[in-house]
């Protein structure tokens, strides 16, 4: 599936070397094309902090929200 910048988007799996579990959401600030499609996505803490921010193969997300 091809995300859009700025929707937001749910993880299939965990990333423990990020401290992300499955399910944790985040929002998609850069989409790559070239040499994979990729997503940047930033998870951020309930102070609004960014609490991680790296990029993920869109096998692993799910879309939660898209305007």
């Amino acid at each position: 599936m091809k995300f859009k910048e700025l929707e937001v988007v749910r993880t299939t799996v965990s990333f423990p070397e990020f401290n992300i579990n499955k399910g944790d959401s985040g929002t998609i600030v850069i989409a790559f094309t070239s040499p994979h499609e990729a997503y940047e996505v930033e998870f951020v803490c309930k102070n609004g902090s960014t609490k991680a921010m790296f990029a993920i193969l869109p096998e692993h997300l799910e879309l939660i929200y898209s305007e």
